[in-house]
């Protein structure tokens, strides 16, 4: 069963294209922001005080 091209123009587009660079992202993933919400939250309930920057190494991990 022929190709559909041949295998020494495998790639020629993408290696035309020219690289930009990638934009920063402005977002944590939800999974990291829930957790940050969640440690917030607990400590408003237990009536502790909340940091205004709350550093991702400051919220502990779950036991297992």
């Amino acid at each position: 069963m022929p190709t559909h091209g041949s295998m020494t123009k495998a790639g020629k587009v993408r290696s035309q294209t020219p690289k930009i660079p990638p934009k920063p992202k402005r977002n944590l993933p939800p999974r990291v922001r829930n957790r940050r919400e969640y440690w917030i939250r607990k400590r408003k309930e237990a009536g502790l005080p909340v940091p205004t920057v709350v550093p991702p190494s400051s919220v502990p991990k779950s036991k297992r």
